[in-house]
C-alpha cells in the first residue's frame, strides 16, 4: 500500500480532518506532506476545499500548518476540474457537482477561475499547489488544459509561470502533439519577456526561474520541434532569455537527449 492510499483509508474514517491534517502537514519544515495532500484531493469534498481556501496569508502564513490546509484546498480545485465538464475560457462553467454547501457566493467561483486567482498568491507553496492542481486536470483532459493554458500564456507573469509549470511535467507530455503544443505556449511566454520593463518585479523573477527548467522538459519530450525553438531563443540578445536558455541547457535531461547538441549550444552561451 502506498502512502497516498494509506492516507486515503485513514481519512475515510475521520469525522474531522483538520486536526489530522495540521498534525501531519510536515510544516513548518522544508517539505510539506505532499502524499497527504494528494490523498485529501482524492477524498475531499468541494465544501472542504472551499472552506480551506478562505485561509489567506494572515490566517495561514508561509510554512505554517494552516498553510497546508490552504494548499489542500487549492489542490482540490484540480480534482473538481478533472471530474467536471470543461469550463469556458472565462471560467463560467459551474464547478463539479458533489457534496457541497457553500454559504458565500464569493467563494463559489468556478475552479479554473479560483486557480487563476491563486496563481498570484504571495505564498510560494500555494502557487505550487495551483500547478499541481492543473496537472490533475491534465491527467484527465490534456486538451482542455492546453486550451486554458494557451489563454494564461497571454496573462500576467504569475499566470504565465503557473501555465508553464503545470504543462512541463513529463507524465503529461508523453504524446508528441501535447509536447508540441506546450512548446508553442512556452514560445509565447518567452516572447512576452521582451515587453516586461520591470525586471526586478517579484512576478518576473518567479517566471524567469520557472522558465529556467520548463524548456528542458518540453524539449526533451519533443526534440524535433523543441531544439529549433531553443536555438532561436539562444540567439536572442536579451540577457534574461539567454540566462533561461543556459539554465535549461545545464539540465541532465537535455544532456541525455542529445549530448553533442547540448554541449555545443551551452559552450556558445557560457
Amino acid at each position: 500500500m502506498t502512502r497516498v492510499a494509506d492516507y486515503r483509508e485513514t481519512l475515510k474514517h475521520l469525522a474531522d480532518w483538520d486536526p489530522f491534517l495540521l498534525a501531519n502537514s510536515g510544516l513548518p519544515g522544508p517539505r510539506g506532506n505532499l502524499e497527504l495532500a494528494q490523498a485529501v484531493a482524492d477524498e475531499g469534498s468541494e465544501e472542504q476545499f472551499r472552506r480551506w481556501l478562505t485561509l489567506g496569508p494572515d490566517q495561514a502564513p508561509v510554512n505554517s500548518p494552516e498553510e497546508f490546509l490552504a494548499f489542500c484546498g487549492i489542490l482540490g480545485m484540480g480534482s473538481l476540474l478533472a471530474c467536471a465538464d470543461e469550463p469556458s475560457a472565462d471560467g463560467t462553467q459551474p464547478s463539479a457537482q458533489g457534496p457541497s454547501s457553500i454559504v458565500s457566493p464569493a467563494l463559489a467561483a468556478p475552479p479554473i477561475r479560483t486557480l487563476r486567482h491563486f496563481a498570484a498568491d504571495p505564498r510560494w507553496r500555494s502557487r505550487e499547489a495551483v500547478a499541481m492542481a492543473l496537472q490533475r486536470w491534465g491527467d484527465a483532459d490534456m486538451e482542455a488544459l492546453l486550451r486554458a493554458m494557451a489563454e494564461w500564456s497571454r496573462g500576467t507573469p504569475w499566470e504565465q509561470r503557473s501555465a508553464a509549470a503545470a504543462l512541463c511535467e513529463p507524465r503529461l507530455l508523453a504524446k508528441p502533439a501535447d509536447a508540441a503544443a506546450t512548446l508553442h505556449i512556452l514560445d509565447v511566454i518567452t516572447a512576452s519577456l521582451h515587453q516586461n520593463r520591470d525586471r526586478r518585479d517579484a512576478a518576473f523573477r518567479v517566471l524567469r526561474q520557472g522558465l529556467g527548467y520548463c524548456w528542458s522538459v518540453a524539449v526533451a519530450a519533443c526534440p524535433e520541434e523543441g531544439k529549433p525553438l531553443m536555438e532561436k531563443w539562444i540567439a536572442d540578445p536579451d540577457p534574461d532569455i539567454r540566462w533561461i536558455m543556459r539554465e535549461n541547457l545545464r539540465k541532465n535531461r537535455l544532456s541525455r537527449m542529445d549530448p553533442s547538441w547540448t554541449a555545443r549550444w551551452l559552450t556558445g552561451l557560457t
